[in-house]
């Protein structure tokens, strides 16, 4: 995840309370310091992404928040991005969301510039139902709030 995350490419939109420029030992302080402690308490689910053709390697990260304005976040190392594999892990886990958690609504703001990400909420079923400006690791830019429930979720994927 060191060598992966501290790249423009993956941090560009991300929330500004990532450190920039992302500190050597920035992976581990994350992982030691607040994604465990958030699943310990039940707050919090993360997963790495792996390919199956390389399960040894992780190129990218998403994970599950539960709190009001932010259910969702993930990244990818660049050399993997834009083939569907972050839509694939985001089906994967909404599911689990709404299916295991028993959530009633999932809620990701997003920066407008970070086309990417919008067209995976787009592909996913979301609409927008919010704009606000946020400050992201390159600054503050226009931002939507992307939502959907769980029976507009269930709905789209078949099951009632």
């Amino acid at each position: 995840m060191q060598l992966l995350f501290p790249h423009w490419g993956v941090v560009e939109f991300l929330a500004a309370r990532v450190p920039w420029p992302y500190p050597a030992d920035g992976a581990l302080s994350y992982i030691r310091d607040l994604a465990l402690p958030a699943m310990a308490r039940g707050d919090e689910w993360h997963w790495t992404l792996r390919l199956k053709t390389a399960p040894e390697q992780i190129i990218g990260s998403i994970g599950l928040l539960a709190n009001d304005t932010n259910n969702r976040g993930f990244w990818l190392g660049v050399p993997w991005q834009r083939q569907g594999l972050m839509t694939e892990a985001a089906i994967v886990v909404t599911d689990f969301w709404f299916n295991d958690l028993g959530f009633p609504l999932l809620r990701v703001p997003k920066a407008v510039a970070n086309t990417g990400s919008r067209r995976i909420s787009e592909k996913t079923g979301m609409r927008i139902v919010a704009t606000e400006d946020r400050d992201y690791v390159s600054g503050r830019f226009p931002s939507e709030i992307w939502e959907i429930t769980a029976e507009e979720w269930r709905a789209r994927r078949g099951l009632r």
